[in-house]
């Protein structure tokens, strides 16, 4: 008898395959075997950049020189910013070219007052900052810059560049520019190109600058030399006349403020200017002729904000007119001459292409114990005034 329960062999056919994004994903629905029941694949995922973008045509178009110094003097903060940002490239063409721009700029400069803002860490400079240009373009109108000076990291060197977010009402205010830069190392708590936008500032109409410094100690007084007015902000229980008496910052500051007198803290505030004006008198009479002012106020509540500026405005006309104003600006051009003499031989040492070859392995020997640290600079600075090109011998000859 003939089985009919016949066990039929089934070739299964092979799961399609999805082809796209998604590839391997397998849908048994649509297999043979499940004749009548069909799942559409679906819209394939689209790309999230436009296919019809052209990356090119939004590209600011790069600003010639003559372009940017007619928008700097027009006072287009958007290319004054532009041109900031190429003072503090180290582009060797953005520098040439932020030379030139500065070189046009600089007969429209010098029609400012120019404030330099110090103090310790906390102390409250950006919050003052803040209140104190408030104060100042209410009462006296004109146009306020801040250069703000953020530390950079040793080890990222990143700068979080967060001070404009204390200054929310200057932030808001259309006669005022806030411009945040990184210190990238230098000394003094001021960036290394801070001078050449105070020029592009002072051209750009704006009457009154505020250089707000990281937050320095004694002997960091590079912010010193590019001011008419040094503010230092302090705070109560920072120490007692001793402290006040250390040469360094103390002894270079035109005005000391103390900052938070306001609650609880008022006598301890009055204790604290107590000790400086004491200490003050231990120092020799400036050049200027001035003595410096001590002053509290609270720059979170805005009290005591009025004398502050009435003790700047005084010094400004008191050294305008015995002319130690002027004085002081020429001592500055000829202080940073110099200091830019360094930092071009600097830049020009570090790389100089056989300096560049040979700098590893002086290193690797005063790591090994092999020369001293002097001796090899001194090999160094011998190589790299070997390979500047001599001049030819009829140079600097002078005929008779």
């Amino acid at each position: 008898m003939e089985n009919n329960n016949k066990t039929t062999n089934k070739v299964s056919t092979p799961l399609p395959r999805r082809e796209g994004p998604g590839v391997g994903l397998v849908h048994p629905e649509n297999s043979a075997e499940y004749a009548g029941l069909q799942v559409n694949s679906g819209v394939e995922q689209q790309s999230i950049v436009n296919p019809y973008l052209q990356r090119g045509r939004f590209r600011r178009r790069e600003l010639s020189v003559s372009e940017m110094v007619e928008g700097i003097v027009r006072g287009d903060v958007t290319i004054l910013s532009q041109a900031v940002t190429l003072i503090e490239s180290v582009n060797p063409d953005h520098q040439a070219k932020a030379q030139e721009v500065i070189n046009r700029c600089l007969p429209y400069s010098g029609n400012s007052i120019r404030v330099g803002i110090s103090g310790v860490p906390g102390a409250g400079k950006s919050t003052s900052i803040d209140e104190f240009g408030i104060h100042v373009l209410k009462e006296h109108g004109g146009k306020l810059a801040v250069l703000a000076i953020d530390p950079s990291s040793e080890r990222s060197k990143g700068s979080i560049l967060g001070d404009k977010t204390r200054m929310e009402k200057l932030a808001q205010h259309p006669a005022s520019f806030i411009r945040p830069s990184p210190s990238a190392g230098s000394l003094g708590g001021v960036a290394r190109k801070t001078r050449e936008t105070i020029i592009l500032c002072e051209a750009a109409g704006f009457d009154k600058i505020f250089v707000e410094t990281v937050g320095v100690g004694q002997s960091e007084t590079a912010c010193h030399s590019m001011v008419d007015f040094f503010l230092l902000i302090q705070v109560a229980g920072t120490g007692d006349e001793l402290q006040g008496i250390k040469r360094g910052i103390m002894e270079i500051s035109d005005g000391i403020v103390i900052n938070k007198c306001d609650g609880d803290n008022v006598d301890r505030c009055q204790m604290a200017a107590t000790n400086f004006r004491n200490a003050l008198h231990f120092f020799p009479m400036p050049e200027s002729g001035w003595l410096p002012k001590v002053l509290c106020y609270s720059g979170f509540y805005g009290l005591g904000i009025k004398e502050i500026w009435d003790m700047i405005y005084q010094y400004i006309d008191f050294v305008k007119h015995n002319g130690y104003f002027d004085y002081r600006r020429n001592e500055q051009a000829k202080y940073w001459m110099y200091e830019s003499i360094n930092e071009h031989l600097k830049n020009s040492f570090y790389n100089n292409k056989v300096i560049q070859a040979r700098l590893a392995a002086a290193e690797q020997s005063v790591l090994a114990g092999q020369k001293t640290s002097f001796v090899a600079a001194q090999d160094l600075l011998d190589t790299y005034f070997e390979s500047l090109p001599k001049p030819s011998p009829r140079e600097g000859c002078s005929d008779t």
